[in-house]
C-alpha cells in the first residue's frame, strides 16, 4: 500500500505525512530537512507540488543562507503558480537568535512570499502557517460544485491529523 511505501521513505531519507483539511482534503507534507543528499528527488516533486514551506532555523545562519539557493531550486523546477512561504523556526529561542527577524522579512518581501516566525517546540503560529498557506493554494484552486472534495477552511476547524514532535 502507499502507506507502506511513505513508511519505508521515511525510514531511509524523507518524512511524508498527510494530513486531512476538516476532514476532506488531503495535504500530503514531504519534509526533507533541507538536507542536500535530497536534492535530486525534491527538485522533481517540485513539478506536482502546489505549495512549498522554505524553513530555516533562526539559530543557524548557514540554514538561512540556504533559503536563497532552494527559492532558486523552486523558480528553476517547480510551476510558475506555485505558492510558497517562508519560516522562520525556533522562535522561542530568542536568547540563541543569529538570524534577525528582519532578514526573513526581507527575502519573503523580495521574494514575494509570505513570512512567520515559528516555534515546532512551543507550537508558536505552526497551524496559522499551514492554513495560511493552505488558503492560499485553494484561492488559485478553480471552483468546482460542492462534493466531498472542496474544502471550506472559514469555519475554523483547523488542520487534523498534525502531531507536533519536537526534533
Amino acid at each position: 500500500t502507499y502507506t507502506h511505501i511513505y513508511d519505508i521513505l521515511y525510514n531511509f531519507f524523507i518524512l511524508i505525512k498527510t494530513v486531512e483539511l476538516q476532514g476532506k482534503k488531503k495535504l500530503q507534507i514531504w519534509d526533507t530537512a533541507g538536507q542536500e543528499r535530497f536534492h535530486t528527488i525534491t527538485t522533481s516533486y517540485y513539478r506536482g507540488a502546489v505549495g512549498i514551506m522554505l524553513v530555516y532555523d533562526i539559530t543557524n545562519g548557514k540554514s538561512f543562507e540556504n533559503i536563497s539557493k532552494w527559492l532558486r531550486n523552486i523558480d528553476e523546477h517547480a510551476n510558475e503558480d506555485v505558492e510558497r512561504i517562508l519560516l522562520g523556526n525556533k522562535c522561542d529561542m530568542d536568547d540563541k537568535r543569529v538570524v534577525p527577524k528582519r532578514k526573513g522579512e526581507q527575502i519573503a518581501r523580495e521574494h514575494g512570499v509570505r513570512f512567520f516566525e515559528t516555534s515546532a517546540k512551543a507550537n508558536i503560529n505552526i497551524e496559522k502557517a499551514f492554513l495560511t498557506l493552505a488558503e492560499d493554494i485553494l484561492r488559485k484552486t478553480p471552483v468546482k460544485k460542492p462534493n466531498s472534495e472542496n474544502v471550506d477552511i472559514s469555519s475554523g476547524g483547523g488542520v487534523t491529523g498534525w502531531k507536533s514532535k519536537c526534533c
